[in-house]
């Protein structure tokens, strides 16, 4: 069975995608804020802004390396834990499903493309010590894993429809 592409599917898609970017985005600062607190850093704030990226300002952070780098990690596990929890079936689960592919593909190019650019949590990681080699290898294992994910769902859903 062959779904047409209809306005309300797309727009749908749109919501869904603009939904996942924000959603990203607030895992991947929650992890930069549980990288504080646990090291005892201070927040100063965390900017979301409505169009850009958001960022997570401490000062004075104790132990940057372990802050930086909880941001792609609780940004990349946090979407996965919730997929796990959502159950089995449903519209909800491909959305999370979907959700949770969207963050390990965004957190692991973060990394993997932003060690060559020197941007971000890529380039703070850098400058704070770790290796170039490790932010491309677990970029590439991220990204891997949300096509992965993506590609299974897409096999669910036409194994489901008996294509």
């Amino acid at each position: 069975m062959k779904r047409r592409v209809t306005p309300g599917r797309v727009g749908i898609g749109v919501v869904v995608v603009v939904a996942s970017w924000y959603g990203m985005m607030a895992t991947h600062e929650l992890g930069h804020v549980a990288g504080a607190v646990v090291t005892g850093g201070i927040v100063q704030r965390v900017e979301f802004p409505l169009v850009g990226f958001s960022r997570t300002v401490v000062e004075p952070s104790p132990r940057p390396m372990v802050e930086v780098w909880m941001g792609p990690i609780v940004g990349a596990v946090l979407p996965m834990v919730m997929m796990i929890v959502c159950g089995q079936r449903g519209v909800m689960r491909a959305i999370v499903r979907f959700f949770a592919g969207f963050c390990l593909i965004a957190n692991g190019a973060y990394l993997g493309v932003g060690v060559f650019l020197r941007a971000g949590d890529a380039g703070d990681l850098v400058m704070l010590g770790a290796a170039s080699w490790m932010l491309v290898v677990v970029g590439a294992l991220a990204m891997s894993a949300g096509l992965w994910m993506w590609h299974r769902a897409t096999a669910n859903d036409t194994e489901r429809a008996g294509v």
